[in-house]
């Protein structure tokens, strides 16, 4: 077996000093453990240092030599970014001399004649040994791109600044760039990289001019403390200024939610806040900042609850799953063929609370899956049920939410449920909204192909409410288009919507997949569709979404009206 040997670094070590002498008496006492370099005076130090990289870890500086002294040297050094962080060990006969090098950085002292030499030698390892600490806490102590502090170390430093001076009053606000991970992908990670430091810049240049920290809080998300102002939009169009000129051929949008500075609220939570803000402008590029207010607060509050709520809601069955019947209007008359499930969430305390409330924030916070296995289970039951009772199979269409796209084991899920329930495949068909397509498609498409293989229908919810539709339906194969509502709203009284709708149906015909027309509600709108083409449609026309007991009995009576397919 071979065994890895661990690979210590060789400490490099200058020593200037213009006696000779001195220098030899060093380099005896050093150079059995160290790699040992000589110069003569202050200048030929500094170029020599240049000239390694600032490769050293230590200097041993002389202070009374030619050309420039070691007073001169230790200013020099200060003043540069990277030499300040190289220790200094000053030789000196004169204790005078001591506090002057101090100031100017010198972090030990060696007096003249070095005649101990172990005191000397451990006085050296000790300082490296400090050095190296130092710099691994300064290399995780700012974010190596945009030069900003990284997370801990800014709210460890934010929690000092707010319980040691409270007398500053200091707001959070979180900065954000829209759509980043299309200009990585679009511009690489480089032009990427570049942006966050032109960024990280330009917050640094706010900083100097107030008291106040900030961070790359992740990826394209910026932390900053600040002093306390009233007007933000300013502060924001100064960011967006640098951003507008740092490419001609590229558009950088900012958004910014900020919480202001509240009397004994901790960081932490200002910061939370001051990101629910941020997220709040979401794409909305006429409107990208966001200031936490009271109503936002209730709405926190509100949202909480919810998240807190949600386990009690599976188990105590608060959830309740209502079905929609879609109608094949080829047929004359039209005919029940399937429908689609629809969660309700009936709150021992809050009432009936709307799905819109409930569904984004379960899929933002990562908790949707829960509702949507819970949907599934129940939708199976009925399938199974209705079967039965009336010997007629009613199709459900259930929603797949990204989440549930990127579960590893999604189509071993959903075979388990079928054949537990005694259901074919066909019989639970499979929505999946246009924006779920967006991100990692490559992990989609194969779970998608997977499902399909397997006998599952796809359906794409809300086709045409996306931006690319077109791109994900030559990527993505489906089996069902359904159109969204927004669209049908209108095809009585606007020829371009009706067009639009028309070129969708033709689409459909040449991909061989059929059409479900969402939101139907008159009888204008039910004809124009099946003149046009359309074959499937739900809406209030037919019904409004019923609980599972009402959705039992509209088979009942489609069945004793031969009114089912």
């Amino acid at each position: 077996m071979i065994q890895s040997k661990q690979i210590q670094r060789v400490h490099r070590i200058l020593v200037v000093d213009d006696q000779e002498i001195n220098r030899d008496a060093l380099g005896v006492i050093l150079e059995d453990q160290y790699e040992v370099e000589y110069t003569e005076n202050g200048k030929e130090a500094l170029e020599m240092i240049r000239n390694s990289g600032y490769d050293f870890s230590l200097v041993m500086l002389d202070l009374i030599m030619p050309v420039m002294n070691g007073f001169e040297v230790l200013e020099a050094m200060r003043g540069d970014e990277r030499m300040k962080n190289i220790p200094v060990i000053v030789l000196t006969a004169e204790k005078s001399a001591e506090l002057e090098a101090l100031k100017l950085g010198a972090a030990d002292f060696i007096t003249k004649p070095f005649d101990m030499h172990e005191v000397i030698l451990a006085r050296v390892g000790r300082m490296i040994e400090l050095s190296e600490g130092k710099n691994l806490i300064s290399a995780a102590e700012h974010d190596r791109i945009s030069l900003l502090y990284s997370r801990n170390f800014f709210f460890e430093y934010a929690n000092r600044l707010f319980t040691y001076h409270p007398d500053l009053h200091l707001d959070a606000a979180v900065l954000n760039i829209e759509h980043f991970h299309s200009i990585n992908d679009l511009n690489g990670r480089e032009f990427g990289n570049k942006v966050l430091r032109a960024l990280g810049d330009a917050i640094r240049a706010f900083l100097s001019e107030t008291d106040g920290i900030a961070c790359r809080y992740e990826a394209d998300n910026f932390n900053i403390y600040f002093t306390h102002r009233a007007d933000y939009s300013e502060l924001l169009d100064r960011f967006q200024t640098k951003m507008n000129g740092f490419s001609k051929n590229v558009d950088i949008h900012l958004r910014m939610g900020v919480m202001p500075w509240q009397k004994d609220m901790d960081p932490l939570t200002m910061f939370d806040r001051a990101r629910t803000a941020c997220n709040m402008v979401r794409g909305d590029f006429k409107r990208p900042l966001m200031i936490y207010d009271d109503e936002m607060h209730k709405r926190d509050l509100f949202n909480q609850r919810l998240i807190n709520d949600l386990r009690a809601a599976v188990d105590d069955r608060q959830l309740t799953v209502y079905f929609q019947p879609k109608y094949n209007i080829q047929c004359d008359p039209p005919v029940l063929s399937s429908a689609e499930a629809l969660i309700r969430w009936k709150h021992p305390d809050l009432g009936m609370i709307s799905p819109g409330s409930f569904i984004p924030l379960f899929e933002e916070k990562g908790l949707i899956s829960i509702v949507d296995e819970f949907v599934w289970h129940e939708a199976a039951g009925k399938i199974a049920e209705w079967r039965g009772k009336y010997g007629v199979t009613v199709p459900v269409s259930v929603n797949l939410s990204r989440a549930d796209v990127f579960d590893v084991s999604l189509v071993d899920t959903m075979k388990k449920l079928t054949e537990e329930n005694g259901l074919g495949s066909k019989d639970l068909k499979l929505e999946v909204t246009e924006s779920a397509y967006s991100d990692n498609a490559k992990q989609q498409l194969e779970v998608i192909a997977s499902l399909r293989e397997n006998g599952f229908e796809i359906e794409m919810d809300d086709f045409g409410s996306g931006y690319s539709s077109l791109n994900t339906l030559s990527a993505m194969p489906v089996d069902v288009l359904k159109i969204d509502m927004k669209f049908i709203r209108n095809i009585e009284t606007s020829e371009t919507d009706l067009q639009l709708v028309r070129l969708v149906l033709d689409l459909s015909r040449y991909l061989k997949v059929k059409v479900v027309a969402e939101g139907v509600e008159t009888e204008g709108q039910l004809k124009l569709l099946k003149d046009a083409g359309c074959d499937i449609v739900q809406g209030y026309y037919f019904s409004r979404p019923l609980p599972a007991d009402e959705f039992e009995k509209l088979i009942e009576r489609e069945k004793n009206d031969e009114r089912i397919q």
